[in-house]
């Protein structure tokens, strides 16, 4: 199969059809038409064959997460995404991957309203490259950069099942049958909060997703927006099945350290506390307060309790 001939039959019909795709796959660029009033926004996410998975993963999964991972950073920004392109480079075609993978793309593309409108291939190591593009109300888009002394800090849903899951993928830890489906999915097909993170565009002062630990990432708000923060980890959020399977000091370097869970953190003025429950109660994610924003710019101070905690690991590094 040629390179025309590959794009033709996996990915000209990549995800949802969209009434706002003029052109699409198949010529030398796309054609979308940009509604009035929006900002558009556009996030770039790259995955590398044994960096970011393992050769013998099941293309239909690396499809998704592909996808859902460049979703979840606009979910972040309060953006609703719209469209993908897609950069890959093949050692080789091999239809019946290309088929699997494609058909996770594409399902998952179409799960969050999204249509594939063009890209590249190539021959070359494995990699895998979208760009996602969304809409936000002009103005309205989330950053890291809004949070402000005493705003309090969120996450939603559990953190840390994914990291779990690289270690049960790589027969580093058991997990009991009970659990191991649950962990697996975590890790494999994470979960983009896209409607949540449009709920919080008139709530949340700043925010963006976890992909490299809570650790690794709730510095970059403070960086950003020049505070610190305060973070008790009792509050951290963990799945049973997380502390089920690990002692508790295991469980919570999985959830400060880990990374790939795709939750959404993000920060939240006083005054605004007492209608996030509300607004938030539609979508059915848990959202739980971890600590708050302090003054001291660029400081993370991890307690237990009214104790300091003293916590040496970091968020993944990608250097």
């Amino acid at each position: 199969m040629g390179e025309f001939e590959l794009i033709s039959e996996c990915f000209s019909q990549a995800g949802r059809s969209r009434a706002d795709v003029v052109l699409g796959v198949g010529d030398d660029g796309a054609v979308v038409q940009i509604r009035e009033g929006f900002d558009l926004v556009v996030t770039t996410d790259t995955m590398v064959q044994g960096v970011h998975f393992f050769p013998d993963v099941d293309p239909r999964a690396l499809g998704h997460k592909l996808v859902a991972v460049n979703v979840s950073d606009l979910a972040a920004m309060g953006a609703e995404p719209c469209w993908l392109s897609l950069a890959i480079s093949l050692p080789e075609v091999n239809n019946t991957w290309l088929q699997a993978f494609a058909e996770g793309l594409s399902e998952t593309a179409d799960y969050y309203n999204c249509q594939l409108i063009g890209g590249d291939t190539t021959r070359g190591p494995l990699t895998l490259t979208v760009i996602a593009k969304g809409l936000v109300p002009k103005g309205k888009a989330l950053t890291r950069a809004g949070a402000k002394v005493g705003d309090y800090i969120y996450v939603t849903g559990t953190l840390g099942d994914a990291a779990l899951g690289l270690k049960l993928v790589q027969d580093q830890v058991e997990v009991s049958k009970k659990h191991r489906a649950h962990i697996l999915q975590r890790f494999h097909y994470p979960t983009a909060r896209v409607a949540l993170g449009q709920a919080l565009r008139t709530i949340a002062s700043s925010a963006m997703d976890i992909s490299d630990g809570l650790c690794g990432d709730l510095p970059h708000i403070l960086k950003r927006s020049k505070v610190g923060a305060t973070v008790d980890v009792n509050k951290i959020p963990m799945s049973q099945a997380l502390k089920d399977s690990c002692d508790w000091q295991q469980a919570l370097q999985c959830a400060l350290s880990g990374g790939e869970d795709y939750e959404l953190l993000f920060t939240v003025p006083e005054d605004k506390r007492g209608s996030l429950e509300v607004l938030l109660s539609p979508y059915g994610v848990p959202v739980t307060c971890i600590g708050r924003i302090t003054g001291v710019a660029g400081k993370l101070e991890l307690r237990q309790g009214d104790q300091p905690f003293v916590y040496t690991h970091q968020g993944y590094q990608h250097f």
